[in-house]
């Protein structure tokens, strides 16, 4: 993340920023609960770092050593996970340590929906996080994520999401993404489940795997990454913005450990077949 976006999330009050944008009161403004909440700032903060300060890329596979294109983004007031590279039950991985913390490990993209088609991603979870849901707002942690950002015409949204999407822009010097796809393992939320999040309606998970079942053992998946788009917002997706991982326990205040392979983001049948690579 440059600079200059990590001092914006850091020298910034929520509220005393939302004064600024809107021309009231630090005290007026920190009355507006309904509108600024610190936590969901937070939330549309880590939006805004998923569509990526870093340029486009063409180059759309994971590297598995090296996680050139990839850069770890800290959140405003967390502790950051820890992202390195690592080997797991003789798989190429990216080993995530969540203490406390929430931070994402990222990749800029820049594909527009014609492009898009399945994706595919895998994840080595030894345990889950005691208490943990990604439908309570309170307790709104996972082992495991991947998470895509798309853009989209921003003149849809509410008064207030638009309101609040430019407070988050203040703090955080990147616009959050139109919508925020995550597939995650949660604890309890059955498979197949679509949760919108708790603070903002601009981020919505599907659950790919639940409870322990598959525990301690490489869970492969692979899913059509427009389809779940349209389940998920009722819409069809715009450009993809970002892709990725994210393994945090903040809420929680525990401890939580994933491995992650390759994410892979495969062009259209049409396009494969005519000589095209995937991404």
């Amino acid at each position: 993340m440059p600079l200059s976006c990590a001092l914006r999330t850091k020298a910034l009050d929520p509220r005393a920023a939302f004064g600024r944008l809107f021309h009231v009161s630090t005290a007026m403004a920190a009355q507006m609960k309904f509108l600024v909440r610190p936590r969901l700032i937070t939330r549309l903060i880590a939006a805004a770092m998923l569509s990526g300060c870093a340029g486009l890329s063409n180059d759309h596979l994971m590297p598995s050593q090296d996680n050139k294109g990839w850069q770890a983004v800290g959140l405003p007031g967390k502790s950051q996970t820890q992202y390195t590279a690592a080997t797991k039950d003789g798989r190429v991985a990216t080993a995530a340590v969540a203490e406390q913390s929430a931070s994402m490990w990222r990749r800029s993209l820049g594909l527009a929906p014609v492009d898009l088609a399945e994706v595919s991603f895998s994840w080595w979870v030894p345990s889950l996080t005691p208490h943990a849901s990604v439908a309570d707002a309170d307790h709104e942690d996972a082992a495991a994520r991947v998470l895509f950002a798309f853009d989209g015409d921003h003149q849809r949204l509410s008064g207030r999401t638009r309101m609040l999407f430019e407070l988050a822009h203040a703090l955080s010097g990147e616009r959050p993404p139109y919508a925020t796809l995550m597939y995650v393992w949660d604890s309890s939320a059955a498979v197949g489940s679509v949760i919108v999040n708790p603070r903002t309606d601009r981020v919505r998970k599907i659950v790919v795997d639940s409870g322990t079942t598959g525990l301690g053992q490489w869970r492969d998946h692979r899913r059509d990454l427009l389809a779940d788009f349209r389940l998920a917002f009722g819409e069809e997706p715009g450009q993809l913005l970002s892709m990725a991982l994210m393994t945090d326990s903040d809420n929680t205040r525990a401890v939580a450990r994933a491995w992650y392979g390759p994410v892979t983001v495969h062009a259209p049948a049409s396009a494969a077949s005519a000589g095209g690579k995937q991404r």
